[in-house]
Parts: C-alpha cells; sequence; structure tokens
C-alpha cells in the first residue's frame, strides 16, 4: 500500500552546561588573584563556533520519520486485502466507479480518487503493470489485459525512479532490454509498437529504437539459422545441432520460431 511519509518532531537531546560553568566558577574563586592576571587561552570567533553547531547535530542518527497512511487506503485494504495488500495487482478500468457504486457511505468520491491515484503511482503497483500482468476486478478475477502502452509508460517510469536512486550507475542496457521484451509480449510487431507508444522525448524515443533495433538484430539471427538448416540437407534438428556443437532444444525452438516469423502478419482488423 503507499504510504504518504509525514514530517516528525526530531527531539534531541541538550546536555546541561550549569553546572560545568558553576564549577569553572567555583575554581577560579580559589585560585589567587595572580592566576586571574593570566591571559586567557583565544576564544574560536562566534561564526566558527556557529558553524560547528550544525556539523555536531548532522552526525547525530536522525529518528525514522513516521509514516501515515491514507484513510481510504487502509479501508481499501480492509475491503480487499488481496488487491490492495500483500500483492499488488493491476486494476481494471472503471474500478473507481465499481468502489462508489459498492460502498456509497464508506469513500467520499474526492479522497477515494487520491487514494486510488497514491496507489496507481506506487512502484509495487507499477511493477505489477511493467511485468505485464492482467487487469483485475474487485473480485481478484483477471478481466483484461494491460493495454501494451501503459506497459511500456510504467517501465520508463521505474527507470527514472531507479536512476534518481543511483546516480551514475548505467542503467540504460536494463532498460532496452526490458523495453525489448515488453514488445515481444505485446504481440505486436515491432512497427506497430513503435507507432503506438513514440512520444516527443528524444531520449525516450531512442532508447525504444535500441531496443526495436536489438530484436531485429535477433531475428536476423533467427533467419540465418533456419535459411543454414535448409541449406544443410539434414532432415533432423537434432543431426543439425550436432553437427555444429549447439544444444538441440535450443535449435529446434529458435528453428520452430524463425518459421513462425516467417509467416505474414494477419491484417488488422
Amino acid at each position: 500500500m503507499t504510504d504518504t511519509a509525514t514530517p516528525q518532531e526530531e527531539i534531541q537531546e541538550v546536555q546541561p552546561a550549569e553546572a560545568e560553568g558553576t564549577a569553572q566558577l567555583h575554581q577560579s574563586q580559589q585560585q589567587p588573584k595572580a592566576d586571574a592576571r593570566r591571559p586567557r587561552p583565544p576564544r574560536a570567533p562566534r561564526q566558527q563556533q556557529q558553524k560547528q553547531k550544525p556539523r555536531q547535530a548532522a552526525q547525530q542518527p536522525q529518528p525514522q520519520r513516521a509514516r501515515k497512511v491514507h484513510p481510504a487506503l487502509e479501508k481499501l485494504f480492509e475491503l480487499y486485502p488481496n488487491m490492495f495488500g500483500a500483492r499488488f495487482l493491476p486494476l481494471k478500468l472503471g474500478v473507481f466507479q465499481d468502489l462508489l457504486e459498492k460502498h456509497p457511505d464508506d469513500f467520499k468520491k474526492d479522497e477515494l480518487k487520491v487514494a486510488l491515484g497514491l496507489h496507481a503511482r506506487s512502484t509495487r503497483y507499477l511493477e505489477a503493470v511493467a511485468a505485464g500482468l492482467a487487469r483485475h476486478d474487485l473480485d481478484g478475477n483477471a478481466v483484461e489485459p494491460v493495454a501494451p502502452e501503459h506497459v511500456h509508460h510504467a517501465i520508463l517510469e521505474l527507470h527514472r525512479r531507479r536512476v534518481q536512486r543511483n546516480p551514475g550507475e548505467d542503467l540504460r542496457p536494463q532498460l532496452v532490454a526490458r523495453i525489448a521484451r515488453a514488445v515481444e509480449a505485446s504481440g505486436l510487431d515491432r512497427e506497430a509498437y513503435a507507432v503506438l507508444v513514440r512520444s516527443r522525448d528524444e531520449e525516450t524515443n531512442a532508447v525504444l529504437d535500441e531496443a526495436l533495433a536489438e530484436l531485429a538484430r535477433q531475428a536476423a539471427k533467427r533467419e540465418a539459422l533456419l535459411r543454414a538448416f535448409e541449406a544443410s540437407g539434414r532432415s533432423s534438428e537434432h543431426e543439425f545441432a550436432e553437427m555444429y556443437g549447439m544444444d538441440a532444444d535450443e535449435v529446434a525452438s529458435t528453428l520452430a520460431r524463425a518459421r513462425t516469423e516467417r509467416q505474414p502478419a494477419a491484417p488488422a482488423a
């Protein structure tokens, strides 16, 4: 469930200074007057003393901030623990209206809208969408697939958050590979997927083009293997794999996919 952090007052311990000051005053009264004429050690400038205080405060361990959950999210967890509890699943489109109709006395419209927005923007929910899980109704039944463009945008948002948490780390290869998997899982050809998700952002479009290019290279390798098999004169895929020292099961699956990709795509409805 999405938590919204709320600031908590920090309690800092302050060591009393009265006892130390009293002891120094008592000691000075017992010393001879000659000692009073001795030059005092130079004191640090006031600005330097003030600069030292923030450093000392920064070194002290900071208490954890309390987290407060939106009341409507708490209610959603009570009513639907399988959807808003330990596991997050993509919600069906129109779930907002479903909740209002089923629980008119439990939710205020504006509060429910805010709560669902927090839930849908949480990292755990975005991970479920990016994984391509189906959308579910309130009873936990899968009702419809997540649109490819929604999967794509969830992947981009998760990448943006990881970059913020790991500055300086090159996460681009992971993003390219994940988009490539999303393209294959969408069931669309590369051109149709690109038309669907391409945006005005040049950087994300460049990553998309890189993923599509990698998929094209993989498809070309599969086609080359199929042609090599056909030209070998071997009737057995297992025999062909042994001839080149390759895994027989991997060769068989690759050839099967290459044959499928040779078939013309069905016309759009």
